[in-house]
Formats: C-alpha cells, sequence, structure tokens
C-alpha cells in the first residue's frame, strides 16, 4: 500500500511595496478620519505600489524569500501558481513572467482569479497536484496591486485595500501537511463587490459611473462573508473530525477587524491565537492570507506541529479554507 502523500509548507515569504498611507494621510484625501477608519475596518496603514512597480514585481520578491527559507532553488519548482486578481498583462499570465525572472524556465505555471480568496485557491489546486503525485515541489504566490483599481476619492473602498505578496514553497512529505481544503463559490452576488470593466463584454465605464475600480456594498459583503466563513470552519472541522478547540492558530483573511472577530467567535478562539495584520497592511486580496502567514512565522508564534486554520472571502463571492499541520 502506497504511503499517503501531503503536500508540506517549507518555507514562507512576503513582500511590502516601501512607500506607507497612514489613515491620517488619506484624511487629507477623501473625507474620513483615523478614528472612522479604524473603529470600521481596524485598519491604521496600507503599502502602496511605487510607480512602475507590479504585482510581479512584488510577487518575484516574495519568491525569493520563500525559497530560501525552503532551502530551495528555482530549478527545483515543479510547478508555480499565482493566485491574483491584478495581473501585469492580460497574457501572458503573471506566472509566466515570474517563472522566467526566477529562472524556473519549463514548468508549468499559470494564475488563479478568485479575488480575495485567490491564494487559498492556488494553494487548494498545488495541493491536488502534489497529492496525484504530478508534482514534487510547488511555489504558490498570492500578490496584488490592488491600490491601482482604487477610487481614491470613494470613502467606502480607498481607505481599505492596500499592496503587497506573499508566498509558499509547498514539498511532498509523507508526514504532515494540508490535510484538507474546501472550496465555493457564488456568483449571483457579483455586483456586491466587483470590478465590472472586462474585455469580452464590451463594458463602458460611463454607463456605470465607474472607470477601473472596486464597487462595493459594505454591508451586504460583511454579512455574507461573516455567514460564508462560518460555514466554512464547520465544514473544515467536521470533515476533519476535529473540534475547534484543537485549532492551534487562525490565519484568516485580513479584510476587516469585525470579520476576522466573528470567525474567531465562532471558533470559540480568543484573539490572542489568531494572527492579525490588516492594521498594518490593509486588505491585500489574494496577499492577504500568505502575508499573515509568513509574518506569524517569521515571529515565531506559528511553530512547526501546530495546527492551522487558512480562511478567506473574496469577490465573486468566493470563500475557502485550508487546514494543515506546519
Amino acid at each position: 500500500m502506497t504511503d499517503r502523500i501531503y503536500a508540506r509548507i517549507a518555507g514562507t515569504g512576503s513582500y511590502l511595496p516601501a512607500q506607507v498611507v497612514t489613515n491620517d494621510e488619506l484624511a487629507k484625501r477623501v473625507e474620513t478620519s483615523d478614528e472612522w477608519i479604524r473603529t470600521r475596518t481596524g485598519i491604521r496603514q496600507r503599502h502602496v505600489a511605487a510607480e512602475g512597480e507590479t504585482t510581479v514585481d512584488l510577487a518575484y520578491q516574495a519568491s525569493l524569500r520563500a525559497l530560501e527559507a525552503a532551502g530551495t532553488t528555482p530549478e527545483e519548482i515543479d510547478l508555480i501558481i499565482l493566485g491574483t486578481t491584478t495581473p501585469d498583462l492580460i497574457f501572458p499570465s503573471s506566472a509566466c513572467l515570474l517563472q522566467h525572472r526566477l529562472g524556473a524556465n519549463g514548468c508549468p505555471a499559470f494564475d488563479v482569479n478568485a479575488a480575495c480568496s485567490g491564494f487559498v485557491y492556488a494553494l487548494t489546486v498545488a495541493d491536488k497536484f502534489i497529492r496525484s503525485g504530478a508534482a514534487k515541489t510547488v511555489l504558490v504566490v498570492g500578490a496584488e496591486t490592488l491600490t491601482r483599481m482604487l477610487d481614491w476619492t470613494d470613502r467606502s473602498t480607498c481607505v481599505l485595500f492596500g499592496d503587497g505578496a506573499g508566498a509558499v514553497v509547498l514539498k511532498a512529505d509523507s508526514e504532515t501537511g494540508i490535510l484538507s481544503t474546501h472550496l465555493h463559490a457564488d456568483g449571483g452576488k457579483k455586483e456586491l463587490l466587483w470590478n465590472p470593466v472586462g474585455v469580452s463584454a464590451g463594458f463602458k465605464p460611463e454607463e456605470h459611473n465607474a472607470g477601473v475600480r472596486v464597487l462595493m456594498t459594505g454591508n451586504e459583503v460583511f454579512k455574507h462573508a461573516v455567514k460564508a466563513l462560518d460555514s466554512v470552519v464547520e465544514e473544515t472541522l467536521e470533515a476533519n473530525g476535529l473540534d475547534r478547540h484543537e485549532i492551534d492558530w487562525l490565519i484568516p483573511h485580513q479584510a476587516n477587524l469585525r470579520i476576522i472577530e466573528a470567525t474567531a467567535k465562532r471558533l470559540d478562539m480568543p484573539m490572542e491565537r489568531v494572527i492579525v495584520t490588516v492594521d498594518k497592511h490593509g486588505n491585500t486580496s489574494s496577499g492577504s492570507v500568505p502575508l499573515a502567514l509568513d509574518e506569524a512565522v517569521r515571529s515565531g508564534k506559528v511553530q512547526r506541529g501546530q495546527l492551522l486554520l487558512l480562511e478567506a472571502f473574496g469577490g465573486g463571492f468566493t470563500w475557502g479554507s485550508a487546514l494543515l499541520r506546519y
């Protein structure tokens, strides 16, 4: 009987642009205040990509750090999956551009667009490749330059988002790794959180009073996110026969502190066991979960052998979770 193969996180990495925009600085551009933003979102600042700095630039730096942490060279990579909703180009994919820059030419490389759930979706795909034996070493990245599609006069969205990237190197392992992943989507709610610009649909921005920017109905998104994340947490625990108190760390998508607190309450988990970076990074979409994971690992909070629950919710709607033994 063949031993079961797991996808183990061998190394993590992240990267944030140098430019930091505080709430007070935003208050000079739009009618808002530090107090208004913090009490509603938990965000204090966000990083913004410099002019000419692209999603692939951020992904490249995060990938180098993950590869170094894993003791892995680009030549060892069997597959690259990049979660993003802000690719450098329509095509080729940002994963292909990243592959070339890393010097990992020859292996398959592709993007996954599931908005803020992009990293969890990409991690799930990578896990399937490793479990099937089709790959042994996979680079999974979540990277965004979401501030490029913000309307900086719309305080309902411009205060929320930031730029950044996170990456993990997954390796085949017989001992430990990703235990299960769970993905969902509901395209019927698309207009509650979307960017209505596209190639094929022939969209005219002036008809929606919108350019290339994020449109969101915040209160509705909040309600759907809390409900969906509650459900996927329960699904994950049930699938693995676990009690919620067995989870060592919750590493959630960093969109809003109130959503994070609601999920922690559902798990009956104290906030001391929840990784929170939303105050420093804002919502970095698909970069959010791997950024938080890398910070937790490098700070020494997350230790080998601990049980981690990763979860995310994003436009689409999309949502998902990953349970893993680090």
